[in-house]
């Protein structure tokens, strides 16, 4: 395994190629040097009041542990604005004497991105993810976990749309 690990290595090392590849599956070109983020607005109603900082710097923290992009404070070569535009739990799972066992958080992400080095990668798009909990535990007890869960999952998302090309 080793063996393997040190030709592939010297292979990558040795070949000229025009595209920068990670094993986060992200295919980032050789001219793009850094990434920008504006803050996430908070549009939804109800939503907890620190949700926008907290999706902002996860998103921040995804290409700064999953790349060698550098952070612009604004006109990276790869840019990202956007709002939080619905925060909304809803029951599942109704038991039959209609309560329901399980309740759903979801967030909805509107997301706009800008490549510069290729514009054709451009996109505007929606990103919505859930997590359920227990009905017998309020939104309050859990919001916490359930907001960091949504997060890197919401993020994962659009890393992937935006660098992996998925």
């Amino acid at each position: 395994m080793r063996k393997l690990i040190s030709a592939i290595s010297i292979l990558l090392l040795l070949s000229s190629c025009s595209i920068k590849f990670s094993f986060t599956g992200a295919s980032i070109p050789p001219d793009v040097k850094n990434v920008s983020v504006k803050y996430f607005l908070n549009h939804a109603p109800l939503a907890q009041p620190t949700l926008s900082q907290t999706f902002t710097e996860a998103l921040k923290d995804i290409f700064l542990s999953q790349t060698n992009l550098q952070l612009a404070d604004d006109n990276g070569d790869l840019q990202f604005s956007g709002t939080i535009t619905n925060y909304k739990t809803s029951p599942v799972a109704i038991q039959g004497d209609e309560t329901a066992a399980m309740n759903r958080l979801t967030i909805v992400v509107m997301v706009k991105f800008i490549n510069t080095v290729d514009p054709t990668q451009d996109f505007e798009s929606s990103f919505s993810r859930f997590s359920e909990y227990e009905s017998s535990k309020s939104l309050s007890e859990v919001e916490e976990d359930l907001i960091e869960e949504i997060n890197e999952q919401l993020v994962q998302d659009i890393f992937n749309k935006a660098v992996s090309n998925w």
